[in-house]
């Protein structure tokens, strides 16, 4: 008999003992506590946000659920709060290069100021404009120099007309313009008598007119430069009368701005801008008031008036902010990261202009922090490579895709960039960090700290305490129904059963959350005024509930006896393995028939999975080991003189995992041995070369998966499960498993070693060397030594026969052909 013995049930399951607990229920509690066993990520994102540093972004790492967005966007609202609020950014029109605006920084809730004092701007610089230029004085001057102007031309006019005179002449206007005529008197002397003057006065009178007509044309030459002349004379008066009234309102505007050197140069520009298109108020002006009509067509100028050159574009606006900035940014596009131009339709075309510039969460977050998931910003085209250029030069750099990838070469603006202080927080898993370690030169450069979220937390009675007021803070943000201490306790005792450590619980916060929130449902079908224990577990139930269809339907099919599986009785070269499966967020165990068949051979051992390619890598090392370990404990006189093959029956798929290797081993050392085992046991455990039996994942889903099916066929009292020693720890069972164990219906067995495993498994003792190195009658080693003894024997006996009818075979010469 075995000297191993069951788990008490007492290790089956560590229960936390609502005793310890000084509340009734979680009402009683301050529920400050949201986030526990985060020490490593919390001093991580903390020295994160006070390194003022470039490169020194986050990256918190770990699966979702862990509650990484709320602790980032805590710890950093909490310091954001105690820096200053952030500036106010402007885009405005650049008089010189219309196509590049310019930036202006001004200090929180100025740039609103200033967006106003524009508007106020143009609108007193319209009404003193239209005022100073309706004005008497304006008016006398204007007509003085028009007077002069036409005194000019009146004068010169007169002067030639002299001088015709002289020539007995005469000017005239015609339809077709000025002309000179030949005079009879006073009066123009008619077609028909000039042609019955002789030739010679004809003459005379046609030399005399082109002469007038070359100083006509001298005086009609200098009409253009009278009327430039005339021009920059109403032009000096329009910006002399200008100057009076938009200097007043300029410097009284720029004495709210004083220090502001960008915004005090701007307004200069926009004083020279006015006084250079002054014509643009009087048509604005007009424009308003035929719009004030009502149902006047002109009543769209406000969107296409050149006065918009004059409005202030308010980008970001900070007067509202209190601290610095916390943006998230949930669909981080390269435009909603970056920012944009817009276009709007105008007369059948698109046009754009400083005012359609809108900003991303760059501009957004400037001065304070972006948090951002990795996985979306790497998914979205671009995205990345945005926000590592503005990370790297400092600077937001609006520009749509084809310019950044200078795939465009239409005009558009080219907005001045913004300078960039910013703190980035890149939330993602595990794999995404590393790839991006592995892969992107920039991504360490850029994203220095890293904030590694741990999955589980050690299970103490601090933790439980800690859990506990976790629990509290969770029903009063969701406005979830307190918690007994009991109930607390079977979440405590779930929270382990997550991480299938019973010195453990889970980190995964959304886990616990969906737990209360349906426990919180029972509740209220219940009509309770408290989540209790029963709650827990009816939620704990329909979860498991609605996703065990396919669990069921393999049990079935065991049950039908369309997969075979053996519950009772023994057999040579069978035995039960444990395996599981996992369909999305539910894992379940499943029994799996291993068998095993021997004959003479050369010491190989085949995989049958690993020969039709369904066995994975670690399975197949798996088998490799167990074949090493027999040749080093049977074969260290003279080779083994076998060959095995190990099978999973009805397997139609994969095999993956080394969780199957004491198995294999223990089914592999029955066939060889003749030794039968007992289909009532299921094993689980990954061996070494030196027989040690090795820690397994998913222990209690395979143990529940085996008893399910007993428990269908009725429970004996000789089932069990062989598991690894290292794995006690892990073992948080359910319940009416613990309670099978406790009545003697079912039995655990820890195996540290294969010879323990084979022990409980055939009922005969492993056998150790004595002094002369054999194995003592009755063990399983000395039947498995003779067995394989007899097969090195036979072995030996056909091929020395073998080799004698080699030797007495006559020798053959080969007889080279001859050409003839």
């Amino acid at each position: 008999m075995s000297s191993i013995k069951p788990l008490p049930p007492e290790v089956l399951r560590r229960r936390c003992d609502p005793g310890e607990f000084t509340f009734e229920t979680t009402a009683d509690l301050d529920g400050v506590t949201t986030i526990i066993g985060q020490d490593r990520p919390t001093s991580a994102i903390r020295f994160g946000v006070k390194m003022r540093r470039q490169g020194y972004n986050i990256y918190a790492l770990g699966p979702t659920g862990l509650g990484k967005h709320t602790l980032v966007r805590r710890i950093i609202e909490e310091r954001a709060a105690q820096e200053p609020p952030p500036s106010d950014w402007c885009y405005v029109n650049n008089f010189d290069q219309p196509y590049r605006p310019r930036i202006l920084r001004l200090p929180a809730g100025r740039g609103r100021q200033l967006k106003r004092d524009m508007e106020r701007l143009v609108e007193d610089m319209q009404t003193a404009l239209s005022a100073a230029f309706e004005s008497e004085e304006y008016q006398s001057r204007r007509r003085a120099i028009e007077s002069e102007f036409q005194e000019r031309q009146q004068a010169s006019l007169m002067e030639l007309q002299d001088q015709a005179r002289q020539r007995n002449l005469t000017l005239l206007r015609t339809p077709s313009g000025l002309a000179f005529a030949p005079l009879k008197g006073e009066e123009v002397l008619p077609p028909d008598e000039y042609e019955k003057l002789p030739e010679e006065d004809q003459k005379r009178i046609q030399a005399d007119v082109e002469v007038m007509q070359e100083e006509l044309q001298k005086v009609i030459s200098k009409a253009p430069r009278w009327e430039r002349e005339l021009r920059n004379q109403l032009r000096g008066l329009n910006q002399e009368i200008a100057s009076v009234v938009l200097n007043d309102l300029i410097n009284e505007l720029a004495s709210s701005y004083a220090g502001m050197d960008d915004v005090l140069a701007y307004l200069q520009e926009v004083l020279q801008d006015v006084q250079e298109h002054l014509g643009d108020f009087m048509v604005a002006g007009e424009k308003q008031r035929q719009s004030s009509d009502g149902d006047n067509p002109m009543a769209f100028a406000d969107t296409v008036s050149p006065l918009r050159r004059y409005q202030v574009n308010l980008l970001v606006d900070s007067a509202e902010i209190e601290g610095a900035p916390v943006v998230y940014e949930s669909n981080p596009t390269y435009t909603n990261l970056n920012g944009r131009v817009e276009q709007m339709a105008q007369m059948g075309a698109l046009v754009t202009d400083f005012t359609l510039i809108k900003p991303g969460s760059l501009h957004r977050a400037n001065g304070g922090y972006l948090i951002l998931d990795a996985l979306k910003v790497l998914s979205n085209a671009y995205s990345w490579e945005g926000l590592k250029r503005a990370l790297e030069f400092g600077e937001v750099r609006i520009e749509s895709v084809l310019q950044m990838l200078s795939l465009t070469s239409t005009i558009s603006l080219e907005p001045e960039p913004m300078p960039l202080d910013i703190k980035v927080v890149l939330l993602g898993d595990r794999l995404l960090y590393y790839l991006l370690s592995q892969y992107d030169p920039d991504f360490n450069e850029l994203f220095k700290v890293a904030a590694d979220f741990a999955d589980e937390v050690e299970r103490t009675p601090e933790t439980h305490q800690a859990y506990a007021r976790m629990l509290a803070s969770i029903a009063h943000k969701e406005s979830l129904r307190p918690l007994d201490r009991y109930a607390v306790g079977a979440v405590i005792d779930h929270a382990a059963r997550l991480v299938s450590d019973s010195e453990r619980l889970t980190a995964q916060i959304q886990a616990i959350v969906d737990l209360l929130q349906e426990a919180n449902y029972w509740a209220a079908e219940s009509s309770s005024e408290l989540i209790t224990v029963e709650h827990v577990r009816q939620a704990i139930d329909a979860q498991v509930f609605r996703l065990d269809r396919v669990a069921q339907l393999l049990q079935s099919e065991i049950l039908r006896k369309t997969v075979h599986i053996d519950t009772t009785g023994e057999m040579i070269g069978q035995i039960n393995g444990l395996s599981v499966l996992q369909l999305g967020n539910y894992s379940f165990g499943q029994p799996s028939r291993i068998t095993a068949t021997v004959r003479m051979g050369r010491g190989d051992v085949v995989n049958i999975e690993r020969e039709v390619n369904m066995s994975g890598p670690i399975h197949s090392k798996g088998v490799l080991i167990l074949a090493s370990f027999l040749n080093a404990r049977y074969a260290v006189n003279e080779p083994l003189a076998l060959s095995a093959s190990l099978v999973f029956e009805q397997s139609y798929g994969g095999v993956e995992g080394d969780s199957a290797s004491s198995t294999e081993l223990y089914v592999l050392l029955s066939a060889i041995g003749r030794i039968p085992i007992k289909q009532s046991l299921a094993v689980t455990g990954s061996v070494d070369q030196h027989g040690r039996v090795q820690a397994i994942g998913g222990v209690n889903e395979k143990i529940e998966g085996f008893f399910d099916l007993c428990k269908a066929r009725g429970l004996t009292g000789d089932q069990g499960v062989l598991i690894p020693q290292s794995n006690v720890k892990n073992l948080m069972l359910r319940s009416d498993v613990v309670d099978a164990v406790k009545a003697g219906q079912f039995a655990i067995y820890p195996i540290s070693h294969v010879d323990e495993g084979i022990e409980v498994l055939t009922g005969m003792p492993a056998g150790v060397l004595d002094k002369q190195g054999k194995y003592p009658k009755g063990t399983v080693n000395r039947a498995v030594a003779d067995r394989l003894a007899q097969m090195a024997k036979k072995r030996r006996t056909l091929e020395s026969k073998s080799r004698g009818q080699k030797s007495d075979a006559p020798e053959s010469k080969e007889e080279t052909p001859k050409l003839e």
